[in-house]
Order: C-alpha cells, then sequence, then structure tokens
C-alpha cells in the first residue's frame, strides 16, 4: 500500500470542479491511501468526501516564511508519497514540487505542466477547458477516468431541514447575485427586476431566496429575496449545497455557487459577459446552462426569466 497525495487549494468553485477527478484518482488507488493538502476554508468540507482518507492543512504563508515552509515540507516528507496529483496547477504548487521531487517526472508529479501535450504550449493548452485539463492531466498519468469530465459534488451535501422548517418554505427559485469586490464585471444589476416578474408570475407557487456569502450580507439587503442564514451567519459549505441541490432554479452569476449548481445536477443558468466563456470554465450540465453577452449590462431580466419559465414549464 503507498500514499498518494492529492494538491486542491481552492477556490469553491474549483473545488466542486475537481470532485471527479478526485473521485478518479480514488478508484485508480483502491489499495492506496488519499491524502489531499488543501486550505482552511476546504479542510473541514474534504474531511467529509468518501474517496480521501486524511486532509493536511496548507496555511498558504508566504514562500519566504522558511520556518513555515520547512515543518509544512517535513510534515509531507514525512509520508514518503509514491505520487502526487496537483490540481491546482499554480505557481505555489510548482515551488513545492521543486522542493519535494525536483527532478520528478508525470509518473511521480502529475500536473498541467509535467503533462503538457508536446504539440501545445502553457498557453495554448489552458485554452481548453478545465475538465478537459484535468481529463489530459490524468490520462497522461497513466489513470483510467469515467468521472473526471463528469464531477458530482453531492458528497459535500449535509440536511438543511432545520433550515427549511424555520424559513417555511419547499419549493424554492434561488439566486445568487453577488461576486467579489474585484470581480464585478461577473456581476449582473437586474435581479430586483428578475424577483418583480417571477412574483407576477408564480405568486406563491415558489419562494424567491437567496444565500450570502460571509461578506454578502449587507449586499443582501439590497435584494428582495428571502436571504438565508443560520442563526445570523452565512450558510457553511454543505449547508449551501444542499440548498442548490434541493432548488427548483438557480440563477447565478459566474462565481462558486454557479458551479456547485451545475455539478449537483441542479436545473439553472448562470450569466457570463466577456470575462471569460462558459466552455472554458466546464460550467454547462445537462440542466445548468449558460446565457453569454458581451455586456451584463444589456441582457434583460425578461430575457432570462423567459428562459427560467421555458425551464420550469
Amino acid at each position: 500500500m503507498s500514499n498518494i497525495l492529492i494538491i486542491k487549494h481552492g477556490s469553491l468553485g474549483d473545488i466542486a470542479q475537481a470532485s471527479g477527478a478526485i473521485q478518479d484518482i480514488s478508484e485508480n488507488h483502491k489499495n492506496d491511501q488519499i491524502f489531499l493538502l488543501t486550505t482552511k476554508p476546504y479542510f473541514d468540507l474534504f474531511k467529509k468526501n468518501p474517496f480521501i482518507h486524511k486532509v493536511i492543512l496548507d496555511k498558504r504563508l508566504p514562500r519566504y516564511n522558511l520556518i513555515y515552509l520547512y515543518f509544512l515540507m517535513r510534515e509531507l516528507k514525512k509520508h514518503h508519497f509514491s505520487k502526487v496529483f496537483d490540481l491546482q496547477n499554480s505557481s505555489r504548487t510548482n515551488f513545492y514540487k521543486n522542493i519535494l521531487f525536483p527532478k520528478a517526472d508525470k509518473i511521480i508529479w502529475s500536473s498541467s505542466v509535467t503533462t503538457l501535450p508536446s504539440d501545445k504550449d502553457k498557453e495554448e493548452f489552458d485554452k481548453i477547458s478545465v475538465l478537459e485539463r484535468f481529463d489530459h492531466q490524468l490520462k497522461e498519468s497513466g489513470l483510467h477516468t469515467s468521472n473526471t469530465i463528469k464531477p458530482d459534488f453531492s458528497w459535500a451535501s449535509t440536511d438543511i431541514s432545520e433550515i427549511k422548517n424555520f424559513f417555511k418554505f419547499d419549493k424554492y427559485i434561488l439566486l445568487f447575485p453577488f461576486c467579489s469586490t474585484h470581480l464585478t464585471i461577473k456581476k449582473w444589476p437586474h435581479y430586483n427586476r428578475l424577483i418583480e416578474l417571477l412574483l407576477n408570475r408564480y405568486g406563491d407557487e415558489y419562494k424567491i431566496v437567496t444565500a450570502p456569502g460571509p461578506l454578502e450580507i449587507n449586499d443582501a439587503k439590497d435584494i428582495n429575496a428571502l436571504a438565508l442564514l443560520d442563526n445570523g451567519r452565512a450558510l457553511d459549505i454543505s449547508q449551501l449545497t444542499s440548498l442548490i441541490k434541493d432548488s427548483s432554479f438557480v440563477v447565478a452569476n459566474d462565481t462558486g455557487p454557479a458551479h456547485i449548481a451545475a455539478h449537483v445536477g441542479s436545473n439553472g443558468l448562470t450569466l457570463f459577459g466577456k470575462h471569460t466563456t462558459a466552455y472554458k470554465v466546464s460550467i454547462e450540465r445537462d440542466n445548468f446552462k449558460a446565457i453569454e453577452v458581451t455586456d451584463l449590462n444589456n441582457l434583460s431580466a425578461e430575457k432570462v426569466f423567459e428562459r427560467l419559465t421555458k425551464s420550469l414549464s
């Protein structure tokens, strides 16, 4: 029995996307112990993943913090990993490779760099979709893949019956009108108009709800929907996943919750401006689609409403 290390630091949407790759790594190493290196926001979450045996915390302190780096490397080296699957594929994890396995090829250290196709450079390779890149990486590392292209994030869900009972709702349409403050290009500005259209069409048939993150609770006051909190706090990732999974429909900006919705089988729409494409981030699934426009300001609530009602009918 060998020890296998997977590295996945974040972010939320990326964690959901990597679920299939993690499952495939585990299923190709059924007699081995699977370890996962991640950051604090996802440490407890990954403990629930049925394909991981042990989770290791990376505080991601600055690389010049030599004391921290020494103890992290000591922790990793003591497990004598026979193989590392770098699913983060960042400059930081490549730095870790140069310390742990400086001469390793794709058989020892699997990453987008070590498995790069011979006919493409990194910039060209990164133009293909996230899930296709994961799939190529694992296959080039000798793995059979059957889940990487179709990740299932349902393992992250939990029981939220108490929250539903407290807020007294069953059927609901879930909106995610938020985005990072430094990525406002992703923010569609017409959610309140969409809510008005939904209320006029459906009345009390569907509750209109949203689930703000810790930094979005104040912003939720500007949205004319029920903001779901757990005793005044933002829902944790498992609660959020269940809320998304059980919804009748999701409308979201291109953020972490949209990727969760895509990979738990939710019915919904995500709204894209020119910041990227739905193909590149692998977000479209059978029941979850994207509306792509050049300028989100010019995407009308009526158009989103039309797509939504067709899906619900």
